[in-house]
């Protein structure tokens, strides 16, 4: 049986990770587009996501927000096309481990880009040596972050690091590029761009607090 998914999302937010997400899948989805501020705010969808904030899906009129959490969740929807190893394989705990790993970069990213570094030991991304280090040291010669063929946590590192290369938060080393940028050019990633820059072309900018 066919779910029922309703996908909020802005051209000009992470939900562009999770549209890459659904068209990987083939599953078919409603999409909300909402506006920073107005409706991203309204008192419907933040009985959807209470922090007023996309993307967030609707699955069979269940929430699910986070964008790691809505790609695992779709990757388990579609198991027939592999994008996320067997349950209960060690592949399948590589591919969580680097869906998360995600989190501490742009935690990271984020931090220095408005001057407010933790000391290493009080944040969760560590030193900025050591969390670079570890993410050329993941894609450094590879095709795959996991196993022989593409995963979800593939869609998701790239998706990073393509984002904070193209504006100049990551050296656009051959390492992160010659893994990054292949996966980046997947038909399914192509769709989701070319439906998400239509949009943002049109839609308003957001404010800076209120990018996300």
């Amino acid at each position: 049986m066919t779910p029922q998914l309703r996908f909020y999302t802005n051209p000009m937010s992470r939900a562009r990770i999770t549209r890459w997400m659904l068209e990987e899948t083939g599953l078919p989805y409603e999409e909300v587009q909402l506006e920073f501020g107005t409706s991203m705010k309204s008192p419907d969808f933040l009985a959807i996501n209470p922090m007023g904030k996309v993307p967030a899906l609707l699955h069979d009129g269940v929430a699910i927000t986070e964008n790691a959490a809505i790609c695992l969740h779709l990757a388990d929807l579609v198991p027939e096309l592999g994008l996320l190893p067997p349950p209960g394989t060690p592949e399948r705990g590589a591919c969580y481990r680097w869906m998360l790993f995600a989190s501490p970069l742009e935690f990271f990213i984020t931090a220095r880009r408005h001057g407010t570094i933790a000391p290493s030991m009080e944040a969760g991304y560590g030193n900025q040596a050591d969390l670079l280090r570890t993410l050329e040291g993941a894609v450094a010669g590879k095709r795959y972050l996991v196993g022989d063929r593409f995963t979800v946590a593939d869609l998701y590192i790239a998706a990073f690091i393509g984002y904070y290369i193209q504006i100049g938060e990551l050296e656009p080393t051959p390492a992160l590029q010659d893994y990054a940028m292949p996966h980046l050019q997947r038909a399914a990633a192509q769709r989701a761009n070319a439906r998400d820059d239509a949009l943002a072309r049109t839609a308003p900018k957001p404010a800076s607090d209120d990018a996300h």
